[in-house]
């Protein structure tokens, strides 16, 4: 296990009818700005425990913010707020509001042009405060550093890390989910699996505890995902899953180490290019991705296999093709599909994706940096 250094500083208020918790958490005198995406909140009760719940209080409110947060949109919100002397966010909503309003939050007190934090990696010296209400589990947008943005008129999409968007709270009431529609739930499932893939399935480097906790996430994701497909108002099942999803990208099961996200960094470069949903791209690619690369992963793929799909017998090609299968198939359990054929993408247009991977510095991907961008076109290929 390599040296690390483990800080999550994000007060996490979880349960049913926690919204009202909100008013204890924002200073009384700040000026705040709700973010919030497609309007989905208003509609299902949300807002209104936040409202309720912030009443008295100086509240302005910016919705419109995209599944995949466009610079543009949040540019707007970003004049607003210096135009208004807001002092605080509160984001309501998932992962895309949450990674959203971190780049808001970080580009309002920023020198200079602020999409220099995503394509320069500039630092953030500061940030505006930020608060969550979770409304959709996927991300971990709530309890880490990251957010991915995109740019519409380059096709950009970048993310960007700095503990100065830590959020200060997130309240995570599993009542909140449970009006949301299938896709959102399977997307949620798979987000959160495969964030846990990128820490977990890389080699073995003695960190038991990180590979257990990694394990225990994904066979809960395993026995909740279908779960909350077949019973939405389920608290426990809604719960469980809440709480995975959190902790599977919190920081704590990737300390010490080795990470590969090579899967995300082409699984972005698949939705600037075709607007397939986040999930929708990992869902692609990670199975693939194994397959091409199953040698350099094979001890981990073996414990994969045994620990989490219960694989013990047959030759260990046979188990890792299996664990392999397992994969693919839960993902598709949980109604998301596996091949670009399946999205009717004929074309993937493998030359521009890759392109633009090696502009945002993917010629060598992977827990070694050994996934050049011929194997990288490997994948995408046997992803058909």
């Amino acid at each position: 296990m390599d040296n690390f250094t483990f800080h999550n500083p994000v007060r996490v208020i979880f349960g049913e009818g926690q919204i009202k918790a909100v008013a204890a958490e924002i200073p009384a005198s700040a000026k705040v700005l709700i973010t919030y995406g497609g309007g989905s909140v208003f509609k299902n009760g949300v807002m209104d425990q936040v409202d309720a719940a912030l009443a008295g209080r100086t509240v302005m409110k910016f919705g419109g913010i995209e599944p995949n947060p466009t610079y543009e949109t949040l540019m707007k919100a970003v004049a607003l707020i210096r135009e208004q002397g807001i002092d605080y966010l509160l984001a309501v909503g998932g992962g895309s509001v949450l990674d959203g309003t971190k780049f808001i939050a970080a580009a309002v007190p920023f020198k200079g042009e602020p999409w220099d934090i995503l394509s320069k990696g500039a630092a953030v010296e500061s940030a505006l405060p930020i608060g969550a209400v979770l409304t959709l589990p996927a991300t971990g947008s709530e309890s880490n550093t990251a957010a991915v943005i995109s740019r519409s008129e380059t096709g950009d999409k970048l993310a960007f890390l700095s503990p100065q968007v830590f959020p200060r709270f997130a309240v995570l009431d599993p009542l909140t989910t449970y009006s949301l529609p299938p896709r959102q739930v399977g997307n949620g499932v798979v987000d959160a699996f495969v964030h846990v893939m990128e820490q977990y399935m890389t080699f073995p480097a003695d960190a038991k505890i990180q590979d257990r906790f990694a394990e225990g996430i994904l066979l809960t994701l395993i026995e909740e995902g279908p779960r909350a497909l077949a019973e939405p108002q389920n608290y426990a099942v809604r719960a469980n899953v809440m709480w995975a999803a959190t902790m599977a990208l919190n920081g704590l099961i990737g300390v010490g180490v080795p990470q590969d996200w090579a899967t995300h960094a082409i699984g972005h470069e698949i939705t600037a290019r075709h607007g397939l949903d986040h999930a929708q791209t990992l869902a692609i690619v990670l199975p693939a991705m194994l397959r091409v690369r199953r040698e350099g992963k094979r001890a981990k793929l073996l414990q994969y296999a045994e620990r989490v799909w219960g694989l013990r017998d047959g030759s260990e090609d046979a188990r890792i093709d299996g664990a392999i299968e397992k994969t693919r198939a839960f993902f598709e359990s949980m109604q998301v599909k596996t091949r670009f054929a399946d999205y009717g993408i004929a074309d993937p247009a493998f030359d521009t994706m890759l392109a633009k991977l090696v502009e945002h510095g993917g010629a060598k991907l992977g827990e070694r940096g050994d996934l050049t961008l011929e194997l990288s076109r490997k994948v995408l290929e046997l992803a058909r």
